[in-house]
């Protein structure tokens, strides 16, 4: 699948996938904003580690804000400093803000509702009890 360009309300964007395909979720979105670590590689295949903030999660990923642009199937380890947990993402989605910050929209390699410190997800993240 091979990342097209694109503009939502005057923003370019890199898509990943179809529109339709983007608006379908696999499980609610939460407005979560906490601190979190992002550890990948720059462009020179050096490893870095960027200070990130959510805006929304889901059990499947969710959306981060960080200064630093990650490509659109770009593998990541995503650590909540909070917890000490960390999981393996992939990015589906870059919107450049027009300032200096990217808006990237990820995915867990599978999973992870316990993930995020949500102490009432919504029924479909599939969480026991």
């Amino acid at each position: 699948m091979g990342a097209e360009t694109g503009r939502i309300e005057g923003k370019r964007i890199l898509m990943a996938e179809t529109e339709a395909a983007q608006n379908r979720r696999r499980s609610e979105r939460v407005m979560l904003h906490i601190p979190v670590h992002v550890l990948a590689e720059n462009q020179e295949r050096q490893q870095i580690r960027v200070e990130a903030k959510t805006l929304v999660v889901n059990a499947h990923g969710g959306l981060i804000k960080m200064n630093e642009h990650l490509h659109v199937g770009q593998s990541f380890l995503l650590r909540n400093p909070a917890t000490g947990s960390e999981m393996s993402c992939r990015v589906v989605r870059v919107d450049e803000t027009g300032m200096e910050d990217f808006h990237i929209a990820f995915e867990f390699d599978r999973p992870a509702p316990k993930f995020w410190p949500v102490t009432f997800p919504p029924a479909d993240w599939g969480v026991p009890s």
